[in-house]
């Protein structure tokens, strides 16, 4: 129950901290993909950013995590 507590604060801490970021930084800029364009706020942009990079290292981790398993039960 510790480690749930511990980790729910943290979170919580977290999230108040990207709230801050977010709200500081309410510049619109323009955010193309494809062939489509959004306004967005920069500070929202950058969380995006953010999290498309840490799903891309968590497939990548995934792919090697595969990789290893497979490695280990054929030996």
């Amino acid at each position: 129950a510790a480690a749930t507590w511990t980790g729910l604060v943290i979170g919580v801490l977290v999230l108040i901290l990207l709230l801050v970021f977010i709200l500081q930084n309410l510049n619109e800029v323009v955010l193309d993909v494809f062939f489509w364009s959004f306004n967005v706020p920069l500070g929202v942009a950058l969380l995006f950013a953010a999290i498309a990079g840490a799903v891309i290292m968590a497939l990548a981790g995934g792919i090697r995590i595969l990789q290893i398993r497979r490695a280990f039960k054929r030996k």
